[in-house]
């Protein structure tokens, strides 16, 4: 933690929902990082399970800035709620079911030095349980609307050597310039949780940001270890989020050519959950995505009035190959000579 009076280089931001021993472990990780220059919130969503407990009596050796709320508030606005407190530089968003490596900070202080004008970073995730499988590198984005996890489920051999381009920082692990995410209003706190990770990405790189997927910097992630990989609750945010993301975000001629596609894709998505008894949570949450369109159709208005990145810039950081999309493999495209 900085001892002296300077702002921290780095504001790391845990939200806590009955994440029992598991944050403990994400505490204890960051307890160890090899660089001190750090601040840390812990925001906790009223969990029940006595997670929060531990941290009251670990305050002293490990000063962390405790936000507790009297309610679920979400992922979404329990992070902006830290990252307006934050004094750092950047946003290190480290999940509650996740431990960074000892190096976490010093890799992504490392290349932001490296890539000066990258402004969000991605870090690799590898299964908490299972060291020899990927959790993600880099959230990716196939062109008919569709987010995934790259790599997710896959051999840890999957991993992609060199640093990269992706489409979004998976908010399990994501590093973002702080000045940034405020200029864009932080996550869009609508979504509570799951794609306001991907919506905040594609916003910004609207915007002409990018992101950086980091091999080097590394963590480990339960994915899914505390609101469950497949539950009701995953089925129906999960379902609306990534509708509004592709609405609200998706330029003209892009939306005009995906349309067809994400609206099988859908149905496919529709019929699939049907035989995995996970048709109706999947329903309600498209449901009220289509209901509550009215201000998400407002916001891109804006949106898109204020874009500066061509309609070629945001094709190029998509897939468009949904056998890939299929597989859950890590879509990284190379650094250009001429990008930092």
């Amino acid at each position: 933690m900085p001892e002296d009076s300077r702002p921290p280089r780095f504001s790391v931001i845990i939200v806590n929902y009955n994440g029992g021993d598991y944050l403990k472990g994400a505490i204890a990780s960051l307890a160890a990082q090899t660089v001190r220059d750090f601040e840390v919130f812990v925001v906790d969503n009223a969990s029940t399970d006595g997670s929060m407990d531990f941290l009251f009596e670990a305050a002293p050796h490990f000063p962390v800035n405790l936000l507790p709320q009297t309610r679920n508030i979400g992922f979404a606005a329990a992070n902006n709620l830290a990252a307006e407190q934050a004094k750092g530089e950047w946003l290190c968003l480290l999940n509650a079911d996740a431990e960074a490596a000892p190096d976490w900070l010093e890799q992504i202080g490392a290349a932001a030095q490296r890539h000066a004008g990258i402004a969000s970073f991605a870090s690799t995730q590898i299964d908490l349980h299972d060291p020899q499988r990927l959790d993600g590198a880099g959230d990716a984005y196939l062109g008919f609307g569709i987010p995934w996890r790259g790599g997710f489920g896959r051999p840890v051999t999957d991993l992609p050597k060199q640093a990269g381009e992706c489409f979004s920082p998976c908010g399990a692990g994501a590093a973002i310039r702080r000045d940034v995410f405020m200029a864009h209003g932080g996550f869009d706190e609508r979504f509570f949780c799951f794609c306001e990770d991907v919506d905040l990405g594609y916003r910004m790189r609207l915007s002409g940001e990018r992101c950086v997927f980091l091999p080097s910097a590394i963590i480990r992630h339960a994915g899914g270890g505390l609101s469950g990989r497949a539950s009701a609750f995953s089925l129906y945010h999960g379902s609306r989020n990534r509708f509004w993301t592709y609405i609200k975000n998706t330029p003209l001629p892009l939306l005009a050519l995906t349309l067809p596609g994400h609206l099988a894709i859908t149905v496919l998505l529709l019929l699939r959950s049907a035989f995995t008894h996970r048709f109706g949570s999947t329903w309600r949450g498209l449901w009220a995505g289509i209901k509550g369109l009215g201000p998400v159709l407002s916001d891109r208005r804006r949106i898109q009035k204020n874009r500066k990145a061509s309609v070629a810039d945001i094709a190029n950081a998509m897939c468009w190959n949904p056998l890939t999309f299929r597989k859950r493999k890590a879509h990284i495209r190379p650094l250009k000579k001429d990008q930092p």
